[in-house]
C-alpha cells in the first residue's frame, strides 16, 4: 500500500516536471523568434544572459546526475535557445 502511494506521488511529480519544463521552454520561443527575425539583441543584457545560461547548464548537468528526464530534456532545449540568442548577440552587435 505504501509503495503504491509513493509510486503515485512520484508519477504526479514527474508530470509537474514535464509541465514546468514545457511551459519554461515555450516561454522562450517568442524571444528567440524576435531575435532571429529582427537580428536585434540591444535590449538584452549580456551579463544577465550569460548568468542565466550558466544556470540552465547547471540545471541540465544536475538533471543528468539525478537522472531526471524532464530536467534533461527541457533544460537542454532552453540552453539551445539561449545559445541562439547569445550567438545573435555576438554576431549582430
Amino acid at each position: 500500500m505504501y509503495e503504491q502511494f509513493i509510486l503515485e506521488v512520484f508519477m504526479d511529480v514527474e508530470l509537474i516536471g514535464y509541465l514546468a519544463g514545457l511551459l519554461s521552454t515555450i516561454a522562450f520561443v517568442p524571444q528567440v523568434a524576435q531575435v532571429v527575425k529582427t537580428k536585434s539583441t540591444k535590449d538584452i543584457s549580456s551579463v544577465m544572459f550569460l548568468v542565466f545560461s550558466g544556470g540552465v547548464l547547471s540545471w541540465l548537468i544536475y538533471g543528468v546526475c539525478v537522472n531526471s528526464l524532464p530536467m534533461i530534456i527541457f533544460n537542454f532545449l532552453i540552453f539551445v535557445q539561449a545559445l541562439v540568442i547569445l550567438a545573435y548577440k555576438l554576431r549582430y552587435k
